[in-house]
């Protein structure tokens, strides 16, 4: 979607169209406000505030099950449906209409993980820290996991001694048990 350059991310003509489907979200979803956001060159950290409805909680989760690890869920997947508005149906339709429109641009091999990571902000403490580490994603890009110049490069001297320092202790622990 594009690439991080001193800090900062700089779309490609696809991160454009993100960009700009993840700023509707509040337009075309009057009960949705978004908080701090970034994108990043394979995706997008944000908060996103479902706001009450009319005699509705805006948390699915008791009627969506707990996921329990990848692809797993606490309910059989016949009773696992999206709730209108739920936060499930919110992603979903951004990464629709995103897909839709980059697609449509002639960049036939764009896709989205099929699944997201969403957390439950409990106080202000926790939104000013989520907050602060969304900000500062693109700083620290070179060590992010899901940056792929990470994956292909060897590990640094300076970090090769950080390293062997952790397994040496994973090693003390085992050594412990």
């Amino acid at each position: 979607m594009g690439r991080i350059e001193n800090g900062e991310m700089l779309p490609s003509p696809a991160g454009k169209m993100v960009e700009e489907e993840w700023k509707r979200t509040e337009q075309v979803r009057p009960h949705v406000r978004l908080d701090a956001w970034v994108m990043m060159p394979s995706h997008v950290h944000g908060i996103v505030i479902l706001q009450t409805r009319a005699g509705r909680s805006p948390v699915e989760t008791p009627r969506w099950g707990v996921s329990v690890g990848r692809g797993v869920s606490t309910v059989k997947d016949a009773e696992a449906k999206l709730h209108a508005g739920s936060l499930g149906a919110v992603i979903g339709q951004f990464k629709s209409v995103s897909t839709k429109r980059i697609r449509a641009a002639g960049v036939h091999d764009f896709a989205w993980q099929p699944r997201f990571y969403d957390r439950i902000i409990r106080d202000e403490k926790a939104l000013a820290e989520i907050r602060a580490y969304i900000l500062n994603n693109p700083n620290v890009w070179e060590e992010d996991e899901e940056n792929p110049a990470k994956r292909a490069a060897p590990i640094r001297p300076d970090r090769a001694s950080l390293l062997t320092s952790v397994a040496q202790r994973a090693g003390e622990f085992e050594g412990k048990r």
